[in-house]
């Protein structure tokens, strides 16, 4: 049955549903969950999967949000349980079986409405009747996103006049400023159904170049790195810190990673906890952490646990910080 469903995705029935309730969770959901097919691309057959969560606060006028996950090819779901939705799984409380679903009271569908959407093609639930259809590319993926907003916005018009933003993280920051200026462009010329406000994007992907070589001046800017060993280290690489030029840039980037070994790449602001530390960095942080206790900063505040941001706060936190991410 496993590979009927993986290998023949449109032999199931594509249309909406309102789902009341889901295995791991306790009881009927608290919030209005919607899930369904749209084709996005009728030559090739394309068809995206979504989740939709109305705002637990005013669906009518409260803000509409599409929301991308990264990758590409993570799937929309991760964006539910693990990043702004509604709902967590019980890792402390997970012994064997199927794991349980936690409501999470501080997720952004206590303000917003979401739009979790399956992209690519390929991407969890969404599938292709072609293998032309799996055969994509980010424009495209803009282009089919757009389509599905579209229709997506026909089927649902009590949404159309809710101020709408794309949103999304990681990887989604190549598609969502296009797709958003995609969406203004239409909006302008053919008077599309969008009431567009703008768009969000959380420690977003744009080129690895750039991205890279942002770091250094970012650390500096934040007082991550001292004066001597910024200037020091600009002259040295001349700038770019991806392809070191010289065995010498070599050795201050070495340098650098030391000093901000024990910083959270996600948020400077947050607790790092690696899951999975690398070979040979257990002596570094280990030496970190003692060089900390030794030296009296005084209290912050803040909690050193690990822990997912999953809440309003900690989301929004990611995305007041867009120039301050540094991955």
């Amino acid at each position: 049955m496993v590979f009927v469903l993986c290998c023949f995705p449109w032999q199931l029935v594509a249309a909406r549903k309102q789902i009341k309730n889901l295995p791991g969770f306790d009881g009927l959901l608290p919030f209005a969950l919607e899930t369904g097919y749209l084709e996005v691309d009728e030559e090739k057959g394309v068809e995206f999967f979504y989740y939709f969560i109305e705002s637990e606060n005013n669906p009518k006028e409260d803000p509409l949000l599409l929301w991308l996950t990264g990758g590409p090819g993570c799937s929309g779901f991760s964006g539910l349980v693990l990043e702004i939705g509604p709902l967590s799984f019980d890792v402390q409380g997970y012994t064997d079986g199927l794991p349980s679903l936690l409501y999470k009271p501080d997720s952004w569908t206590q303000v917003s409405n979401v739009i979790f959407v399956d992209s690519p093609a390929g991407t969890g639930f969404s599938y292709s009747r072609t293998l032309e259809g799996l055969q994509t590319s980010d424009s495209e993926t803009v282009r089919q996103l757009q389509n599905f907003l579209s229709r997506w916005l026909e089927k649902h018009p009590k949404f159309k006049s809710n101020p709408l933003y794309i949103s999304g993280d990681s990887y989604g920051g190549k598609i969502v400023p296009v797709l958003t200026h995609e969406i203004a462009i239409a909006k302008d010329s053919d008077g599309a159904p969008f009431n567009l406000k703008g768009y969000l994007a959380g420690n977003p992907f744009t080129d690895r170049n750039f991205d890279f070589d942002a770091k250094i001046p970012y650390f500096h800017g934040m007082a991550l790195l001292s004066d001597e060993l910024y200037e020091s280290t600009k002259k040295i690489c001349r700038g770019k810190y991806l392809h070191p030029s010289n065995d010498n840039c070599v050795k201050h980037l070495d340098a650098v990673t030391e000093v901000i070994t024990d910083i959270n790449p996600n948020h400077i602001l947050e607790p790092y906890c690696e899951r999975r530390p690398r070979p040979g960095e257990n002596h570094i942080r280990k030496f970190a952490k003692k060089f900390y206790e030794e030296i009296s900063f005084g209290d912050s505040g803040l909690t050193t646990e690990c822990r997912l941001l999953g809440g309003i706060y900690g989301a929004v936190q990611i995305f007041i910080g867009i120039i301050l991410t540094i991955y």
